[in-house]
């Protein structure tokens, strides 16, 4: 059966979470019902990261199997007519080997925070970002995150229902940058792993924060991440606000 990767885009709001659930609307099930409209039968898609409800994608990466031999263009075009009523978009499509794999081909998962720093409610981003009332410091909060790039035991940054075998993983990047934008001031994260465990970057994310509003110091991080304990943990920040944006590959196949 001829293999397709999809790039996807999705607003996190209406769902969820990525995974298909009974009687739920999910990511997931919006595309593979719309796979069903092209070939009638039952689909099941994988992806490359399992977002959580109200968590956006901008570059979600799965592949599907299809009966048809389908032009690339022609199947995101077919794909993105039966998905119109949804907040979700196939914005590319190609086709790519039998044995690759959305998640196990993958090297590198990429995740984007973004907090607006304002005290009017957010209009034209909410649900889009995580709202807080004063401005943080994001040198402070830079300063935070550098204790925690690297391979460490995360079980202070994992959520009690994490499923992961274990909590060590390798942090390749958390970079925290302030952003004047058109709505208002934003500390942006970028975040790189290859792979994370459940609430992992909300985790962090919370964490921080308490740095950037000055409750913890720098130093405070490191205590946390070293204790071992999800007590020692900040705040678990809201899901608005957090953007699947990117999965890394080998040999890229949308290049």
């Amino acid at each position: 059966m001829p293999r397709y990767a999809l790039k996807i885009e999705y607003h996190g709001g209406p769902f969820v979470g990525w995974q298909r659930q009974t009687n739920q609307p999910s990511v997931q099930g919006a595309i593979e019902a719309a796979l069903a409209k092209l070939e009638p039968r039952d689909h099941n898609i994988a992806a490359a990261g399992r977002t959580d409800a109200g968590v956006h994608g901008l570059a979600q990466v799965a592949h599907c199997d299809m009966e048809k031999d389908w032009d690339p263009f022609r199947l995101s075009e077919a794909l993105n007519y039966h998905l119109r009523a949804q907040p979700v978009a196939i914005l590319a499509c190609v086709s790519v080997a039998d044995d690759w794999h959305a998640r196990f081909s993958a090297v590198e998962r990429r995740y984007l925070f973004r907090i607006l720093m304002r005290r009017a409610p957010a209009t034209h981003l909410k649900g889009l970002v995580w709202r807080v009332n004063n401005l943080l410091d994001a040198d402070a909060m830079q300063a935070g995150a550098d204790y925690l790039v690297g391979r460490h035991d995360f079980t202070t940054f994992r959520s009690t229902i994490c499923q992961a075998d274990s909590p060590v993983k390798t942090l390749n990047r958390l970079d925290v940058t302030r952003v004047d934008g058109v709505h208002g001031p934003e500390v942006q994260f970028d975040v790189r792993a290859r792979s994370f465990l459940h609430n992992q970057v909300r985790s962090f994310v919370g964490t921080l924060e308490r740095v950037g509003a000055g409750s913890w110091a720098p130093e405070d991080v490191k205590t946390a991440l070293e204790a071992c304990e999800r007590a020692a943990c900040g705040p678990v920040c809201p899901p608005d606000g957090l953007y699947l944006a990117g999965v890394g590959y080998p040999d890229d196949p949308f290049a």
